[in-house]
Parts: C-alpha cells; structure tokens; sequence
C-alpha cells in the first residue's frame, strides 16, 4: 500500500460525516426500538447484545491481567466466557460487573463519536472489536453470529453510500442504547422469580459481600443513563 492510499485511508478514517437530518435519526431510534421490544424480533436481535456483553467480560479480563480462555455463544442468546486467574480479587469483579454494562457503555461511546460526526470511525472501530471477539469465540454458533454481524458492518462501511451508513450507524447505537435496558429488566424478573442464581450480580455479590440487588441497581443505572445521555446526542439536544 503506498503512502497515498495509506493518507486516504487516515483521512477517511479520522473526517467529519455529514449526519442525517434529525427526522431520520428519529426514525433509527423508532427501528431500533421496534427490534428490542417484540419478542420474537428481540430472541434474534439479542444476539447482538450478547457478543457485545460477553465481549465486555473478555476486554475486562484482558485489562486486568487475567488470561482469557474463551468465549462461546449460544442459539438461546446465552453467553459464556471463560477466564482463568484469582478467583477474587478487583480483576475478578470488574470482569464480573463488565458484561451488563458494556452494551449502555458501549452504546454511549458510539454516540459521543456520532455527536462529533465521526461516523466512519464508529464503523470500522466496530468491526475491529468484533474481530477481537472473533478470535476469542470458540464455539461454531458464537463464530457465525458474529462473523455475521461484522460482515454487515465492513460491508456498510466500504460499499454503501454515506446516507446509507449514517443511517446504519445511528441504528446500530441506539439499539446498543435500547438494548442495553432490556437485559437489566429480564435479569431483575428471573431473580424475583428464583432463576438466575448464578447471574452476574449474584457473582458480584458473593464476591464483595454487597447485596446482589444493589449490583442489579447498578446495572440499571448505567444503562438508563446512557440511554437518555446517549439519546440527548443522537438528537443534538
């Protein structure tokens, strides 16, 4: 690649897109929520939200030292990733607390690059983390779902037109958005039901001594908030 194709991609990587006009981001969040909502349309789209929680507990584990064995996902849109180190420990609860909020998070980073008009940037930065996760996955479903979701993403990002991958990515961070309350809520159901009992935040509460529904507190304020801070700068607001 000579230096001139190598400027052209800086330039296109790190340049200012034009964002769609607000009725049509509106319109991506209606589409958006409309996959999150129903649910025969959320047991398909829940898919996304589970690589992007599962990844959130693999990034955290690399972060803090642990070694990272693999991640699988499955058709039930279950996750599980595997990691090996102190079973105690900061590392250990900051892998355990990163995978419900990692889709709100990551749904409110995708919104401060789209405020700023870094569209091209919010793409490509996206199928570099799902490459991450692909090399990762360990499983034939996990690797299919997100070769898959990143195949949609490097196929917008290098043949659409720039209506079409403004569009794109406004819907793909408010479904990160919208996508990342729905779980919390499902989660708080199977506890108050009996399910779940070796969810998350009962992890997070066997290993910090601190009550499972206040871990479950925590993840629904991470996610709230980042949907109505996320959504004021989708909206310019």
């Amino acid at each position: 690649m000579d230096s001139s194709t190598t400027a052209g991609l800086w330039d296109r990587l790190t340049g200012i897109q034009t964002a769609p006009d607000l009725w049509l981001v509106v319109v991506t969040g209606v589409a958006a929520l409309a996959a999150v909502g129903p649910r025969p349309l959320w047991r398909l789209s829940r898919n996304a939200v589970t690589i992007a929680h599962e990844g959130g507990h693999g990034l955290l584990a690399l972060l803090t030292g642990r070694r990272l064995d693999g991640i699988r996902l499955h058709s039930d849109t279950s996750g599980v990733t595997v990691s090996r180190g102190r079973p105690t420990g900061l590392g250990m609860v900051l892998t355990a607390a990163a995978g419900y909020t990692a889709p709100p998070l990551l749904g409110l980073g995708g919104a401060a690059l789209l405020s700023a008009h870094r569209i091209t940037l919010l793409l490509w930065a996206a199928t570099a983390l799902l490459l991450a996760v692909l090399v990762m996955i360990r499983n034939a479903y996990g690797a299919l779902t997100v070769v898959l979701t990143g195949g949609a993403f490097l196929l917008v990002s290098w043949l659409a037109p720039a209506e079409v991958q403004a569009l794109f990515a406004y819907a793909v961070v408010w479904f990160l958005l919208l996508g990342g309350v729905r779980p919390v809520f499902e989660l708080q159901a199977k506890r108050r039901h009996g399910g779940a009992p070796d969810s998350d935040a009962d992890q997070l509460g066997r290993l910090t001594h601190v009550p499972p529904v206040v871990w479950l507190l925590l993840f629904h304020v991470v996610a709230l908030c980042s949907l109505l801070g996320g959504g004021r700068w989708l909206l310019g607001l």
